[in-house]
């Protein structure tokens, strides 16, 4: 490098510019809040938790500050919307009874896309409902392709900008004409929608071994649930949890969605999730299983319950493939998060996803939601 030449003269020959990096101001109300998110998820939505976590992590790593106390921000979060004091109703002698911090619809929003940053990242700006599949058509929307004009194609499809520069380049200025080989149009691929159901298993063995798996499995469902919404609005998903029995949860329930003292009825899961399927009128339809385990119960035709936590139990297991190729005959991909590395668990999920023409992961909780993610993305291109 010439010794007369500086090293921003240097920069700017190349074309490289530098600017100062100025970090983004935030609040201390923003600050709190995002660790408050946080741990509102962990806490299943418990406020009192939450306040006593904030409390003794402020004790260990100075959260508040002498202008901006644990108080102040309990008052923000009233004055924005995002908690709301509940009373219970008066006594027999006409006493309210003492006032309930509870969680507001905005609150719940704001966990949702919480859960989405977090696993996500941020999502750039784009259409709505812009979903497309590999089959081509008139009736959809421009891709950015073109191919060359067919009979039969719409003549409002033809790119004109283009046709003219074919028929410059193939036949000169000179003797400038358009023609039929000249013409191209812009290709178009039929919108779809999905409707999915997640099921997420609910079993004691969720939280065991000192590992909380209950937690991660929320924010996926969260997250997918917002951009879904944002995303694909004319998609629908269907949360459901299984553990004895399976039930649906609203989307407005998922962050206080707790592990319960369960087994794991898969075959009662999937019986669900495919029943809300059917119901379903769009084309493509796909189920999204996270479990950590084996199924270990189901329901006798006599109501009671038959449980086996010792194993895989052939009775249970042939239960879960009948619904397996049920579900495959009504076109339902199944595909399979287990969180387990058991060798004998994965036997079992290579057997169901066998039996369904499914799909499995046999995966960690880190990469859980980036996972789920791009494969919603692939079923949605892919199935038509």
């Amino acid at each position: 490098m010439p010794k007369n030449k500086s090293n921003s003269e240097l920069n700017l020959s190349r074309g490289i510019t530098f600017s100062k990096h100025i970090p983004k101001k935030i609040s201390p109300f923003e600050r709190v809040f995002e660790i408050f998110k946080d741990l509102l998820t962990h806490t299943s939505g418990n406020l009192e938790e939450t306040f006593r976590w904030l409390d003794i992590l402020d004790k260990e790593y100075q959260i508040f500050t002498d202008e901006y106390s644990l108080e102040q921000f309990e008052e923000d979060l009233k004055k924005r919307g995002y908690i709301k004091e509940e009373f219970d109703p008066v006594d027999g002698a006409g006493v309210k009874g003492k006032g309930e911090n509870i969680l507001t619809a905005k609150l719940e929003s704001a966990l949702r896309s919480f859960a989405l940053d977090q696993i996500f990242g941020k999502l750039k700006k784009s259409g709505l409902g812009n979903h497309q599949t590999n089959q081509m058509g008139l009736a959809g929307e421009k891709d950015g392709d073109l191919r060359p004009y067919r009979f039969g194609d719409e003549l409002s499809r033809v790119n004109m900008t283009e046709s003219l520069k074919n028929a410059q380049i193939n036949h000169g200025l000179s003797d400038f004409r358009l023609t039929e080989n000249d013409l191209v149009v812009d290709e178009a691929k039929h919108k779809a929608q999905m409707s999915t159901v997640l099921m997420i298993d609910i079993s004691h063995s969720m939280i065991l071994y000192g590992e909380d798996r209950i937690t991660p499995a929320k924010k996926v469902a969260m997250a997918l649930v917002e951009l879904i919404q944002r995303k694909y609005p004319k998609d629908s998903i269907d949360i459901i949890v299984f553990g004895n029995d399976a039930w649906p949860i609203k989307i407005k329930d998922l962050p206080y969605l707790k592990v319960g003292p369960y087994h794991t009825n898969t075959v009662a899961g999937l019986e669900l999730a495919m029943d809300i399927l059917r119901r379903k009128r769009n084309t493509n339809k796909q189920i999204f299983m996270i479990t950590d385990g084996k199924p270990s119960c189901m329901i006798l035709p006599s109501g009671e319950y038959y449980k086996n936590s010792n194993g895989l139990d052939d009775k249970i297991v042939s239960k879960c493939l009948t619904k397996a190729a049920q579900a495959r005959k009504l076109k339902i991909p199944i595909t399979t998060f287990m969180i387990a590395q058991d060798p004998y668990l994965r036997e079992f999920v290579s057997v169901f996803t066998a039996e369904n023409k499914g799909k499995a992961f046999i995966t960690g909780l880190s990469g859980l939601g980036q996972m789920i993610f791009e494969d919603y993305e692939k079923n949605r291109i892919r199935r038509i």
